[in-house]
């Protein structure tokens, strides 16, 4: 059963480019029905999200700029989340920003049992991606765009530039998440691998490192083994890994 989920988009702070690729990625997690973008549109530099809000089903919320320097967005924003907190007609919410300032705000919503899914650059910094239960890069969105349309020698540097390479720490990381869960034998379901890995690290991503999920990037590293066994219960077969 689908959660439902309050999407809040800083305009200020996120480019319009992947919005419908950010909704269908938002759909997986539940139910968007509240979606507010906020932002002063009276400022040129948001014009090119107009556009896009009528298709997505996005309700602009205007926002000026009191004064130079600081930004009401983003105070705007966090006023929204916690009236909309109260109201109890959400399970969960999604913060698009790169900015660190709702850091904050991410902790307070998942102290009153909300599921907080952060979207953002890469250029976030970490004290807000750790707030969250899950963070996304919006480059990895931008790279599935690419992937499914014919690629030019530009999209495909683009793609390879925005490709991450997998370095010693992320291996260990899972390395010890496989070792966090294993049996007396070493297997670990891959699920619940997965799902730890997402608990100690919000960002970790398969598609960080251009794998679109998490068996082929294990698959592609030689320190673990796969096993693939039988479900009784149903078709796909169930994963197992662990340290060699």
């Amino acid at each position: 059963m689908d959660i439902n989920l309050a999407v809040l988009i800083d305009g200020d702070n996120i480019p319009s480019a992947y919005v419908k690729e950010m909704m269908e990625e938002i759909a997986k997690y539940g139910n968007p029905t509240i979606k507010r973008i906020y932002g002063d549109w009276t400022n040129p530099k948001l014009s090119k999200w107009k556009n896009l809000l009528l298709e997505n089903a996005i309700t602009p919320i205007q926002q000026y700029a009191y004064t130079t320097g600081k930004n009401a967005t983003d105070s705007a924003m966090i006023i929204d989340a916690m009236d909309i907190l109260y109201s109890n007609k959400v399970s969960g919410f999604c913060i698009v920003s790169s900015d660190s300032d709702f850091t904050r705000l991410a902790t307070r919503l998942r102290e009153a049992g909300m599921n907080v899914i952060g979207i953002g650059e890469k250029k976030t910094p970490n004290p807000f991606i750790v707030a969250c239960d899950k963070f996304i890069y919006i480059e990895i969105l931008k790279n599935q765009t690419e992937e499914s349309s014919s690629e030019t020698t530009d999209s495909k540097r683009a793609k390879k530039d925005n490709v991450d390479k997998i370095t010693q720490k992320e291996i260990k990381l899972i390395a010890s998440t496989i070792s966090d869960l294993a049996d007396d034998d070493g297997w670990a379901f891959l699920g619940d691998v997965g799902s730890l890995l997402q608990k100690k690290q919000p960002n970790f991503d398969s598609r960080n490192y251009g794998f679109q999920k998490l068996t082929p990037l294990i698959k592609s590293i030689k320190n673990f083994e796969i096993d693939q066994r039988e479900n009784v219960k149903g078709r796909f077969k169930l994963i197992y890994v662990r340290n060699r």
